[in-house]
């Protein structure tokens, strides 16, 4: 039989892909051509494969280490790679031990150059560039709205808010942020959005009283979660800028201060309709961090998160507010 290379394996789109991985305590090796992970049990060693053609995403928490054939093998099957702290959080630059998201991606010069070059054409015009950013929360807040009105449930809690206060506040939501003059006050409206939703999911989980904490010593399991999902739809909007070829550092609404920011914009559109309601969730279920993470995992696939953020670039891109007709 012929032998198959990795780089044969991509005929899989990303945004088909089914597989998000967060590892710790182990080492990603290539084992008879096969990229497997490796951990240590008394007296003997486990091997787990990993389907790469069938992968978007890695994080290497704590304990872990891959070899240069894995990270070959890894690149060519278009596998985003990314470390982090344990738990998923903070996601850790390649060599800087800092908390800005960056990802080591996959070098590949055969990607699309259609959508750069439209997205260079709007990112440099201001009006243009925030006209992109007010697209990306429009699909943001109907995302929200579609996704909520239809109930949210994980084992035997449902999160169901009520359908007409949440119509009106998606619909004062779109219209404050749509009549935004600049970036600066179209990121205030998010954030007041933000926050609107944190009290009604607190209120319909019945968590009780929530102040959003990012990380530290006493933060509550509601905020953790929401820590550990927004670094996996960081993962997801990675994946989905590199397969459409497009630079990180071209952010439309962050990255005033991080590079990522183009990361931050995609996952956004994703991170209140999906990893939200699933935090406060799973917190009220006891689930501990694998548990919640394999329900999340299971919540982008289910509603093709990935799919619509790659949508999303692509409609904006070839929009009027990208290219010109």
């Amino acid at each position: 039989m012929e032998d198959f290379r990795s780089s044969d394996l991509k005929t899989i789109l990303h945004s088909k892909r089914a597989q998000i991985y967060y590892l710790e305590h182990c080492r990603v090796l290539v084992n008879g051509g096969r990229v497997e992970y490796v951990t240590e049990e008394p007296n003997r060693a486990k091997y787990w494969n990993i389907p790469i053609a069938n992968t978007t995403s890695i994080l290497l928490g704590t304990g872990t280490s891959v070899t240069q054939a894995a990270m070959r093998d890894l690149a060519r099957a278009g596998v985003m790679v990314g470390f982090c702290g344990g738990g998923g959080t903070p996601l850790f630059s390649g060599g800087e031990f800092d908390i800005e998201v960056t990802w080591i991606s996959p070098q590949s010069e055969y990607r699309p150059t259609e959508y750069l070059q439209d997205w260079i054409d709007l990112w440099m015009d201001r009006g243009k560039r925030l006209s992109a950013a007010k697209m990306l929360q429009d699909v943001r807040l109907g995302l929200v709205l579609r996704l909520w009105k239809k109930g949210v449930s994980s084992g035997e809690r449902v999160f169901a808010p009520d359908g007409l206060k949440l119509e009106r506040m998606h619909r004062d939501a779109l219209a404050a942020m749509r009549s935004c003059d600049d970036i600066g006050t179209l990121l205030a409206r998010e954030g007041e959005f933000s926050k609107k939703l944190y009290a009604l999911v607190a209120n319909g989980t019945d968590y009780g009283s929530f102040k959003r904490r990012k990380r530290g010593s006493g933060v509550d399991a509601a905020n953790r979660f929401l820590d550990h999902g927004n670094y996996l739809a960081y993962g997801l909007a990675a994946t989905a800028t590199w397969v459409l070829g497009l630079p990180h550092g071209l952010s439309v609404l962050h990255g005033k201060t991080r590079r990522g920011g183009l990361v931050f914009d995609v996952a956004d559109i994703v991170k209140d309709a999906v990893v939200m309601p699933q935090a406060f969730l799973s917190a009220m279920d006891g689930d501990d961090e694998q548990e919640f993470r394999g329900k999340l995992i299971a919540r982008f696939l289910d509603t093709e998160c990935l799919d619509l953020m790659i949508e999303t670039l692509q409609s904006i891109a070839k929009s009027e507010v990208g290219a010109d007709s």
